[in-house]
């Protein structure tokens, strides 16, 4: 479904993404660790093809603000040079639970680090990448015809969406 560079000179990917800091109530130096590696993992390597600024011409690569109003996800678009050129709204009903449990997990993975065996931090692990994944999916079918995008990027976003979340 990700839509590659070498299709007609276009890159179609996210060169630049900001969090609405003002979203973000608290985090600590895990939630932190997180929000820079998925930042930096997106950056480094995302398709990302916003489905009606492409069709007007836009080939990217895309700046993108994430920040949640009104218990929707706002995504802003922008070009290199900072011309606006769309605006999404996705809700964030379906995304509660997955979020909830999201938390939940990370937090039982951070506290097993500390102090749990091998095989117990794992089985959490996996656990957390199991939620993980089926967010992402879930955040691929809310972008269906709006945003053409492959899975590593809609986890990497869906990481960033649970940023947005936390009310310290």
């Amino acid at each position: 479904m990700g839509t590659h560079a070498s299709d007609s000179g276009a890159d179609f990917r996210i060169a630049h993404i900001a969090l609405d800091e003002e979203t973000i109530i608290w985090r600590n130096a895990d939630v932190e660790q997180e929000r820079r590696v998925a930042i930096f993992d997106l950056i480094e390597e995302n398709n990302f093809k916003p489905v009606r600024s492409a069709s007007r011409g836009a080939n990217g690569p895309f700046r993108l603000h994430l920040s949640v109003m009104d218990g929707r996800l706002a995504m802003e678009i922008r070009d290199t040079n900072e011309e606006f050129l769309e605006s999404l709204l996705i809700g964030l009903a379906r995304f509660r639970r997955p979020i909830r449990e999201y938390f939940a997990i990370c937090d039982s993975y951070y506290q097993a680090i500390r102090k749990a065996t091998p095989a117990e931090i794992e089985t959490i692990d996996m656990a957390r990448r199991g939620i993980h994944d089926s967010a992402a999916e879930l955040l691929m079918e809310r972008l269906e015809g709006k945003v053409e995008t492959d899975f590593p990027t809609a986890r990497r976003l869906f990481t960033l969406i649970c940023v947005l979340h936390i009310k310290g």
